[in-house]
């Protein structure tokens, strides 16, 4: 499982990896801003794609909003992981699957096990 995190203060794996998910079966990327977001997206071809709202200089609705109207091939899921559950209902109303706290990143179902 491909996996890349647009994440600028918490490192993601890290969070994983406390939460009990077994990153080792996982290729996790970690963009600490989200310039040139689209470019990343598009080389990297996460199998989840991870977006954190307050980010800079794009929010992740930004970016979410920019990859859904390219050309840039859809993660399989996307996930909203801001700490602010409004920011996240709003990118699942965009088009991202699911939105979720970061801090409760690792209780996603998604993770291998």
């Amino acid at each position: 499982m491909r996996v890349l995190a647009f994440e600028d203060h918490y490192d993601i794996e890290a969070m994983l990896t406390a939460g009990g998910v077994d990153t080792n079966r996982m290729v996790i990327a970690q963009r600490w801003n989200s310039q040139d977001a689209l470019k990343h997206i598009q080389d990297f071809a996460p199998d989840v794609l991870l977006l954190d709202h307050f980010m800079p200089p794009q929010s992740g609705h930004e970016v979410l909003e920019a990859l859904l109207n390219s050309e840039v091939p859809r993660p399989a899921t996307i996930v909203a992981m801001s700490s602010a559950p409004s920011k996240n209902e709003a990118m699942v109303n965009t088009g991202a699957d699911v939105g979720v706290v970061k801090f409760d990143l690792s209780t996603l179902k998604l993770w291998p096990k």
